[in-house]
């Protein structure tokens, strides 16, 4: 409970006047690292309320997890954004109501429950790396973000709910991404915006889910995987409930992993020492051809290590909303009940206090004997409802970063314009266009010291 002492009275430090939503869409990115430079803690208008961000690790971890409690998703932009296609899932409950969701999906994604499903990511891997081979040999280009989206809706589907959802995914695909781009510039007062293709890209969404869980209901199957537990629940749940679970699975189970291996590979390409090391720990690891298994990865710190930094430059959640309860102090600055405060991984990943020199990617950062303590580092969110698919996420990405790059060096198309866009993950705006070299009939690797062509330029 906040005291209201009248030395909490003054605001925080913002800029004056309301701010416009379109020109904050404009270039989200920009305008939360133009906050931050007002202080730890910020106030700005918004839509004819105020909006509180905090800048600093332990103001972050004071409402996300120290008192939680009194901080909800309800009627915050997440909500707003998410609700509309996820329902009543996970990511959108509150209360009781997400208590009772969380303990009935969280054992599925335990780590030994996870390391069950190695070879299911392997083999998803395996299968596109081959493609891959053939593409580089005849110096063909490849959507990296789309190859992979494909791959990790493929991976959560089978491991999850125990589908094959391989024909679909091209589809399944393009709607996702004409979710991301509605949702993340709808506008409430617009009637247009894309809304029609919205609704039919939510249909297509909505008919391979209920597809999903009609196939395994009228087969009987008793599956060990999540939709089995779901649908075996002592809890009565409806088509609707279902509906909103198992998307919101395939939803969130895919999406993270397959920006973080986007951007995981762009990184690389730029950094040929850093992608030496990773190559090297490959080759080590798994000899000539071997598939890595669960058990290799203690071994494939080099690509963790790659895989975490990338995510520090590019976290896929850059922004996390909540609206206060009751009345609280943080900062030492008072927030009102029913006040919207936001906290923005892509600000605290690259604070020059936490960080040093914070814009260079520098795995190395994440070895064993360096510590992130605190909520400095928040790719997963933080608090209790920290992304249950985390152990997930990092482990499907580790396992399939080794099989790709056992096999290929992706290369950025020469030109091909970078740039990230905050929608509701951090993707690049234009995709990521790489040529997969075979890394045996491929250009010549460079030598520690060299650079090639762009590979001094700091990401944007």
């Amino acid at each position: 409970m906040a005291d209201t002492h009248s030395g909490y009275v003054s605001l925080p430090p913002g800029p004056d006047g309301a701010q416009s939503l379109s020109s904050m869409r404009e270039d989200p990115l920009r305008f939360v690292t133009e906050m931050a430079a007002w202080g730890d803690v910020t106030r700005h208008e918004a839509e004819g309320a105020p909006v509180y961000m905090l800048h600093r690790p332990d103001l972050a971890r004071h409402v996300l997890k120290d008192n939680g409690a009194n901080y909800t998703k309800d009627r915050t932009p997440d909500d707003d954004m998410l609700r509309p296609l996820l329902g009543n899932g996970l990511l959108t409950s509150g209360g009781e109501e997400w208590a009772r969701q969380r303990k009935m999906i969280a054992p599925a994604f335990r780590p030994t429950e996870v390391e069950r499903f190695a070879q299911v990511m392997t083999d998803a891997a395996a299968h596109l790396a081959a493609r891959w081979r053939r593409a580089g040999e005849d110096g063909e280009a490849v959507r990296v973000d789309h190859d992979l989206t494909a791959l990790t809706l493929t991976v959560i589907a089978r491991a999850m709910l125990g589908a094959d959802i391989a024909g679909v995914g091209d589809g399944f695909g393009r709607a996702v991404d004409e979710v991301n781009r509605f949702i993340g510039h709808f506008d409430p007062a617009s009637e247009g915006g894309g809304r029609e293709g919205f609704r039919r890209a939510k249909a297509f969404l909505d008919a391979v889910t209920r597809t999903i869980v009609a196939a395994r209901r009228a087969t009987g199957q008793e599956n060990d995987d999540l939709l089995g537990a779901m649908l075996a629940s002592g809890h009565a749940m409806s088509a609707t409930d279902l509906r909103d679970q198992v998307l919101t699975i395939v939803m969130a189970g895919h999406e993270t992993t397959a920006k973080a291996l986007t951007w995981t590979l762009y990184l690389l390409d730029r950094h040929p020492d850093a992608a030496r090391a990773v190559r090297a720990e490959v080759d080590e690891v798994l000899g000539g051809d071997r598939t890595p298994t669960a058990a290799d990865l203690p071994r494939l710190t080099a690509c963790q290590r790659a895989i975490k930094e990338a995510m520090r430059l590019y976290p896929p959640v850059w922004l996390i909303s909540r609206r206060s309860v009751e009345a609280d102090i943080v900062g030492g600055y008072a927030i009102p009940p029913g006040t919207l405060v936001c906290v923005s991984p892509y600000v605290l990943h690259r604070d020059p206090r936490y960080w040093p020199d914070p814009e260079t990617y520098a795995p190395d950062r994440f070895a064993a004997e360096h510590t992130h303590a605190g909520h400095q580092y928040l790719p997963f969110g933080g608090g209790p409802r920290v992304c249950v698919g985390r152990h997930f996420a990092l482990v499907e990405a580790t396992l399939v970063l080794a099989v790709l790059l056992r096999a290929v060096r992706p290369e950025l198309v020469p030109g091909f314009p970078v740039e990230p866009e905050a929608l509701v993950t951090l993707r690049p705006r234009h995709g990521m266009l790489m040529v997969p070299r075979p890394r045996e009939t491929g250009p010549r690797e460079t030598r520690p010291g060299e650079t090639r062509p762009g590979d001094a330029r700091r990401e944007p």
